[in-house]
């Protein structure tokens, strides 16, 4: 592996294009007629753009989702209804910053979350073929690296999507595998690197979790672990990304659980890239973390070196900063520059204005060169 590639989450900021065929499918139940022809322009223009700007290993931008988790209740069948919001436990400790959150929320597109109140089973292939045939199409003509799709970890859909159907958690963890081991696979076997987005591992101490003790949350982080284990089974490791986070937020961060005490279940798991916040506040310092631990030879550290949340653009010498201190650690052909999380988590609802978006993803590029003539 080359020293400092560049990479990031997966979602970026959708053009208006796209946001109004994906409120239109919303509304519809079914897309529009100009749906295909509005995602795959504008999936063939971010890729060119971030090929432009020097990303190695790029994405569609999860263009053709409403959000990174609740896109399996097109794809699924067993979904309806409603599921509660269960907010974070810091932002109830600071409850007027929850208003301003919600405030700023106005005029987003809704993030339908509904409930598990059937059996879960594949209802549509055509969704994924079509991510997969715009997304190829796409990496082709800009001639990039290489090309990720993101998909979610039965953990994450079982987050935010409440089981009313199954007798209990872990029977609704099997099903949900069960179920999306054919997406992975189908990910994989078109030729793109699969990217599986666990917030589960990390924000889910502070959210489905948080009224329970940290033993019981490591015990459930655990089985997610060996759940997506067993839905990945026989997919190359070196093929597959793993994403922790803790939140896609600007926010207090105040209860999140520690890198230190989620590594070691992370570390289980399959893939061997590792996608982790590094660059905010809350978790900039959990570089050290590493100098502790004895990283197995496979995995590949790809670190946050931008902050998700912020419209500050990154300094390029911060960013190589940033790279060189895990190289110290693991070498520089085991560290790849990434983005803390997704620059559109869900549609129309990013923090990041789209132009900054791709200055600080410009900035990331222009430091892991920096980097590579260091390392």
């Amino acid at each position: 592996m080359a020293k400092f590639l560049t990479t990031h989450v997966g979602s970026l900021p959708r053009p208006d294009s796209v946001c109004d065929v994906l409120q239109a499918r919303e509304d519809a139940g079914a897309p529009p007629d100009d749906f295909e022809a509005v995602v795959a322009r504008e999936v063939e223009a971010v890729v060119a753009r971030q090929v432009e700007i020097g990303i190695d290993f790029v994405s569609d931008g999860e263009f053709s989702k409403i959000g990174y988790a609740n896109y399996v209740k097109d794809r699924l069948t067993g979904f309806s209804g409603d599921s509660p919001r269960i907010p974070g436990a810091d932002l109830e400790d600071f409850p007027g910053f929850l208003k301003m959150l919600a405030r700023w929320r106005e005029g987003a597109l809704p993030r339908p979350t509904p409930c598990c109140t059937g059996p879960i089973a594949v209802k549509d292939r055509d969704q994924l073929a079509a991510d997969t045939a715009r997304l190829g199409a796409a990496v082709e003509k800009a001639g990039a690296r290489g090309g990720f799709i993101n998909a979610a970890s039965p953990g994450v859909i079982a987050l935010f999507q409440a089981n009313e159907f199954y007798p209990d958690r872990s029977a609704y963890l099997e099903a949900l595998a069960n179920a999306m081991r054919e997406e992975y696979r189908a990910i994989v076997e078109a030729g793109f690197y699969l990217q599986i987005d666990c917030p589960d591992l990390g924000m889910g101490r502070h959210t489905t979790f948080k009224h329970d003790d940290e033993a019981t949350f490591l015990r459930s982080a655990h089985e997610q672990v060996e759940v997506l284990n067993a839905a990945l089974e026989g997919l190359p490791p070196e093929r597959l990304r793993i994403h922790i986070c803790w939140g896609n937020y600007e926010g207090p961060h105040t209860r999140d659980i520690g890198l230190d005490k989620v590594l070691p279940v992370l570390l289980r798991a399959r893939p061997a890239i590792i996608l982790f916040e590094a660059a905010n506040p809350r978790h900039a310092h959990e570089w050290q973390v590493f100098k502790e631990i004895d990283l197995p030879e496979e995995k590949i550290l790809a670190p946050g070196v931008l902050d998700s949340t912020s419209n500050y653009v990154e300094h390029p010498e911060l960013v190589a900063e940033r790279l060189l201190r895990f190289a110290e650690i693991v070498g520089p052909e085991r560290v790849m520059a990434g983005s803390d999380c997704g620059f559109g988590t869900f549609a129309g609802d990013g923090l990041v204005e789209a132009e900054v978006c791709f200055a600080k993803l410009a900035a990331m590029a222009e430091g892991a060169e920096l980097a590579r003539g260091r390392a």
